[in-house]
Formats: C-alpha cells, structure tokens, sequence
C-alpha cells in the first residue's frame, strides 16, 4: 500500500512523533493506523500516545434533564461551521429533551419520535433530512443514553465533551467528579472494571517494548535483564496503567494530593456510574490527499 504524505501527516497528528518515524511506522503496519500507532509506542514510548485521543469528526454533545430523568446526546455533521448553526442545535437539543420524554430504545426510535422545526416534520427523521437539504450537509444522530436513577451530575465542556454521573450523596461531590472525568477520561469506575481487551492491548505494547530495550541492550553490548525482571516490569506496566484510566484511582483534578475515591469517601458520596461522550470519538475523519486528486484530474485531462 502506497504511504501518502497525507497519511503520515494524520498519524503526527495523532501522535506527536516524528515525521519519519510515522513514516517508518504506517510502511511497517501496510497503511494500518491502528497498528501504525502501536509500533510507535512500542518504539517511543509514552510520547506517542500524547495526541491519540484528538478527534477530527465534527458535531455536538447535547445534554437535557428534567424530572430526575437524564438524556446525553451525540450528533455528527460533517464540519465545525455547521456545529454553530443555529438550527443544528435546535435540533440537537430537541432531540435532548425528546429522548427524555419519549423514551426510546434504540436511533431507529430515536427518528421516529415527534418534532417540528423549521417547518420540517413530523418526526426527527423528518427535520434531520430537511436540515440537510437547507444547510447542505450532511449530519446523523449517532448515539444516545437515557437515565432514570434520580440522581444525577452532569457536566458540558463547551458541546464537544459530555458527562454524566449517576451518584447518591453530595451534589457538588458528584459535579466534581463529572468535570474530572471529562478532564481525565477514565474507561471505567474501578481497575478491576477496565475491558479484558485494553489490558491485553496494554500487556502486548509493554511485552513488545521489553523486547526492543532487550534488542537495543543486546547490539550495544550491555546486560540483559532475566525473565523474571522482564515479567515484573510488563506486569508493573501494566498495573501502573490501571490506575491510570480508572476513576477511583485517579488523582483528583481539584487536589491532587487525594484520589477520586478519597475524596468520594471524604464527602460521603458514591458514584454508580458515568458516561463519557466526546464528540466524534472512534470515527476516522477523510483525510483528502489534495495532491493526489489533482494529479488525478490531471491525468483524466490529458487521457
């Protein structure tokens, strides 16, 4: 597979490694960023994984509660001039406050419940078409969650990021922790509760690392360490990230002298759970190779 200057521009992005290095990366992993991303943790380090969590898909996070029921919202448009646009968050709080009150179980309900706007309707399905047709782009409703437990916390930073929590006890307590997490963005409550699969990724990248310290240590001529010292420091690696990305045992972003945890038990509160919504996250943007459309339509012009 070809590596266009656009590709290797994506992953620096992504990564804030090096031009060349992405280069190496992206030829070794056949085009694969996924993969790409990898060896460059594996050979760089910690500072290939800086950026990753920098997302190029446009929308908006809307959030709506009332009653003690909750709905958190996740709408996609194609760019950042559209996410301004005074009737995309009409519609992206209308179908907030709609989520609510119609309860739907899936977006196909989602489409289906009630609204007018714009003189668009009668459904959501309806107004997102005719939105489309006025503003001339294209936009979805991606995904949704309704919450009924009564108490909760929630927290918007700007319309790209949308928490929240589900807690018993103090409010302010639960607030906190909803703007801790949207700083932090832990993958689950307890280490206990991270996915099977993050920590198999995690092991893997630590197990790999060992072996390009143990390569680099052998052509220099110095001392391998013994599997067993090589076991501990996977393992320690790998523990080390659990604590990292669960919420519990994350430094507190307001002292970070204490725990989440700590200071959950300090102001006898208890969060059940959370949701994160940042928008766009896990969708790869299009990356047009400008250079290579024209050369395209160069080509097509002379054939």
């Amino acid at each position: 597979m070809a590596i266009t200057a656009s590709m290797v521009a994506e992953l620096r992005a992504k990564t804030d490694a090096p031009m060349m290095e992405c280069k190496k990366a992206l030829t070794e992993a056949e085009g694969n960023f996924e993969k790409a991303e990898e060896i460059l943790r594996v050979k760089l380090g910690n500072k290939a994984g800086k950026a990753a969590s920098r997302i190029t898909a446009e929308g908006v996070i809307a959030y709506h509660s009332e009653g003690g029921i909750g709905a958190l919202v996740e709408i996609n448009c194609e760019t950042d001039f559209v996410t301004k646009n005074d009737s995309f968050l009409a519609f992206t709080d209308a179908v907030a406050k709609g989520i609510v009150t119609n309860k739907p179980t899936d977006l196909a309900a989602v489409g289906a419940m009630p609204l007018s706007l714009d003189g668009f309707g009668p459904t959501v399905e309806d107004v997102r078409k005719g939105l489309i047709g006025k503003i001339g782009e294209n936009m979805s409703v991606r995904r949704f969650q309704r919450f009924e437990s009564g108490k909760l916390a929630s927290y918007l930073h700007g319309t790209r990021i949308g928490v929240v929590v589900e807690f018993d006890g103090d409010e302010t307590a639960a607030k906190d922790v909803a703007m801790h997490v949207a700083a932090m963005k832990p993958v689950s409550l307890s280490s206990d509760q991270v996915p099977a699969e993050l920590v198999a990724r995690e092991r893997s990248v630590a197990a790999a690392k060992a072996a390009e310290d143990a390569s680099v240590a052998t052509a220099a001529g110095k001392p391998v360490q013994s599997p067993e010292i090589v076991a501990k420091r996977i393992e320690g690696g790998v523990q080390k990230y659990l604590k990292e990305v669960s919420l519990h045992n994350q430094s507190f972003v307001k002292n970070d002298k204490q725990t989440v945890e700590q200071m959950l038990k300090e102001k006898g509160t208890s969060v059940q759970s959370f949701t994160l919504y940042v928008v766009g996250e896990g969708i790869e943007k299009k990356v047009d190779d400008f250079a290579a459309e024209v050369a395209a339509q160069v080509a097509a012009a002379k054939g």
